[in-house]
């Protein structure tokens, strides 16, 4: 059995960090505006094919006026925000502090930090008009469906969630259909929240529709 060394931290202490970074990420949002979420694998190296893509997509969403919100760590992290960056578009690092990830990846205009993936993820969720979700592992996968039930339950607005490799992606897709449409655990809608692609063109379209959409609506009323 290995030494397991991970403190239970109390939700009293952990607390006063999520709020402060939530509150840090909208005060900087305030000014950034609303973006276009990258999700990505952190183990992918800098030759690979994906990362290629991940930087095309960057640049490309930059080149739209769109800030790109990434997680700042290595990998497809990276690739999106240096295509972003070289651009010279907006380019979002949200960075964890994680023991596999030392440092932060350099192509960021905007760096915010969190402890907790809580604060961190409802900076990606709530600030986003589209996601884009190239292959990845845990993490990744998290932030997929997060993103499928926050649209599905209506938490936040509807908004592209677009996967892009059909190779990587297929098999995750008929899964959802055979297992989770087939037994009625999801509606036969719900799979329309979704679209596997890999078109960038069709990525990019997607999200300019999602910008012009996002432009029309109405402000939400305080409550």
């Amino acid at each position: 059995m290995t030494d397991n060394k991970t403190k239970r931290i109390s939700a009293e202490q952990q607390i006063p960090t999520i709020i402060a970074e939530m509150r840090a990420a909208a005060e900087a949002f305030q000014k950034i505006g609303l973006g276009v979420s990258l999700f990505g694998s952190a183990r992918i190296p800098r030759d690979h094919p994906f990362y290629a893509v991940g930087r095309e997509l960057g640049a490309r969403i930059a080149q739209l006026g769109l800030p790109v919100i990434a997680g700042g760590g290595p990998g497809l992290m990276e690739a999106a925000n240096r295509g972003a960056f070289e651009s010279g578009g907006r380019s979002i690092g949200l960075n964890i502090r994680l023991p596999r990830e030392k440092s932060n990846n350099p192509y960021q205009t905007d760096s915010l930090d969190f402890e907790y993936f809580n604060s961190r993820k409802s900076a990606f969720f709530i600030y986003s008009l589209a996601y884009v979700v190239l292959p990845g592992g845990f993490g990744t996968l998290d932030e997929l469906f997060e993103a499928l039930t926050l649209v599905q339950t209506m938490k936040q607005p509807p908004a592209p969630i677009i996967l892009v490799g059909s190779a990587f992606w297929s098999g995750l897709v008929d899964w959802i259909r055979d297992q989770l449409l087939a037994h009625g655990m999801i509606g036969p809608f719900d799979l329309d929240l979704l679209l596997v692609t890999d078109d960038l063109d069709e990525v990019i379209r997607l999200i300019q529709e999602a910008a012009q959409i996002e432009q029309r609506r109405e402000p939400a009323l305080p409550t």
